[in-house]
């Protein structure tokens, strides 16, 4: 009774403290977030298809074995015109109208040293007559033979210096050979395999590569971002690239690593990149399942990641089983 009492004549705020512990202890007993099980990716692309329809979208599968791919970098360079003799190499960040007027200058310089071999041989000429007949002194003929050897001497460098400036400007567009220029981080240049050619190819596609193969050029880096210049030169016979164009390029490194390979028809991709095979799981069903390929090209593909040995891939109608999947017609 004493309790009940005690209980009863109890304070407002005491009565509001305790209902708001007795809440809050109810609220604690209920997790503050809970997650919701759905269904795996695989579940998501289960395909079964009757006989007739594997055969008349032509699926056909190849077991996965063991492959081995060079380990390579993907980067990006610029096509640049190859300079004649050591010198800077001319892209489209170079002032061409600069580069223009130094070389009407160096071509101007090249055919006056010219003129002037041409007037101190008539010179020696002369007075090489002159002493023949007795008619002309011997140091007159010899300052002249030193004055020929002055002049042939400057035009050498003239005609150098003309060289270090590249073909001529209004002929950049139709040179039948080009130089790629790729920067490269000062810390992965030891890592590149410095022999080995490397593969250009337009930016946004992987078709139309081209080899490149590595050449000796003046050497050229950026301070401020650390990077170091790397060339390659190009055929251009057939007038593909342009000066200035910004290319893909696939550096190849000097190590290899060990995959699976699956025939390059095998692996789709989606909107966003991702790589995906098509698994048969047993006659008429196919699992879309994604991978990552660490190399890939005509000839076939090495994937580290999302298959198992001896897994049946479909290498082809894998594009006609994706568009089966989404209701897209291929």
């Amino acid at each position: 009774m004493i309790r009940t009492t005690s209980l009863l004549f109890l304070p407002l705020s005491a009565l509001v403290m305790l209902g708001a512990c007795s809440q809050q202890g109810k609220q604690s007993s209920s997790p503050p977030s809970h997650g919701e099980v759905v269904a795996h990716e695989t579940e998501l692309v289960r395909l079964t298809l009757k006989p007739e329809a594997v055969k008349r979208l032509g699926i056909e599968t190849t077991r996965v074995g063991a492959g081995t791919a060079a380990l390579a970098r993907e980067t990006s360079g610029e096509i640049v015109v190859p300079n004649g003799t050591g010198g800077v190499p001319t892209g489209a960040l170079s002032n061409l109208a600069q580069i223009g007027a130094s070389q009407a200058s160096a071509d101007g310089e090249v055919e006056r040293t010219r003129a002037q071999v041409r007037l101190a041989r008539i010179a020696l000429e002369r007075a090489s007559r002159l002493v023949a007949e007795e008619a002309g002194s011997v140091r007159a003929r010899d300052e002249a033979a030193a004055a020929l050897a002055t002049a042939q001497a400057q035009a050498q460098v003239a005609i150098e210096q003309r060289r270090l400036l590249g073909p001529a400007v209004a002929s950049l567009g139709n040179q039948s050979r080009l130089w790629v220029r790729v920067s490269v981080a000062g810390t992965d240049v030891a890592a590149i395999n410095r022999n080995a050619s490397i593969i250009v190819a337009p930016l946004g596609t992987t078709q139309g590569g081209r080899k490149g193969t590595p050449v000796q050029a003046p050497p050229s880096a950026n301070a401020v971002a650390g990077t170091v210049d790397l060339y390659y030169a190009l055929d251009n016979s057939d007038q593909f690239w342009r000066v200035g164009q910004r290319v893909g390029i696939r550096l190849p490194l000097g190590k290899t690593q060990e995959g699976l390979s699956v025939p390059a028809s095998a692996i789709v991709r989606d909107i966003y990149g991702g790589e995906w095979v098509y698994l048969q799981t047993a006659p008429g069903n196919f699992i879309r399942q994604r991978i990552e390929a660490l190399s890939s090209g005509q000839d076939g593909a090495v994937v580290i990641r999302g298959l198992a040995p001896e897994a049946q891939v479909v290498s082809v109608g894998a594009m006609e089983l994706f568009g089966t999947e989404f209701g897209v017609a291929h």
